[in-house]
């Protein structure tokens, strides 16, 4: 009997366990066997705020995430995963937006609508930096407004 008891409760641990970790990678927006995206690159003159994992957004609806930031020629090249079901265009518009005054960061794409659809590894041509606040109230600040 005290065996059964035991048997059980590891079976219930165990079940936990499996849920709780399926919650973290849900939660957390892990992929573990890769997902159905594909990448494409964009270049910025900055990407001040824009962190990895950001969402990328087309009309307001989450399509993607950003894969990664790196220093490339002195322009920080962002790598996007975009899902595979949308197609972005060799006329898209990556912009680094802002949620709020002082929210989180995303990169808006205006998709595009000319007949060439970007591949993989394909770059997105015209980009748009976010605003740096910090830098425009300092501006204001010192006078320095046009």
């Amino acid at each position: 009997m005290e065996r059964r008891l035991e048997f059980s409760v590891g079976v219930f641990v165990l079940i936990g366990l499996v849920c709780l970790s399926y919650l973290a990678v849900q939660l957390g927006k892990l992929e573990l066997v890769g997902g159905d995206y594909y990448e494409v690159q964009a270049e910025f003159s900055s990407t001040s705020g824009l962190k990895s994992g950001a969402p990328i957004e087309i009309a307001g609806v989450q399509v993607g995430r950003v894969r990664g930031i790196k220093l490339q020629d002195y322009h920080a090249s962002v790598t996007l995963a975009v899902d595979e079901g949308v197609k972005v265009y060799s006329d898209a518009i990556a912009s680094i937006k802002t949620r709020g005054i002082i929210g989180e960061k995303f990169m808006e794409l205006s998709p595009g609508g000319s007949g060439e659809v970007l591949k993989p590894g394909d770059t997105i041509q015209d980009t748009e930096a976010g605003i740096d606040l910090e830098q425009v109230i300092g501006q204001f600040i010192h006078g320095n407004v046009e």
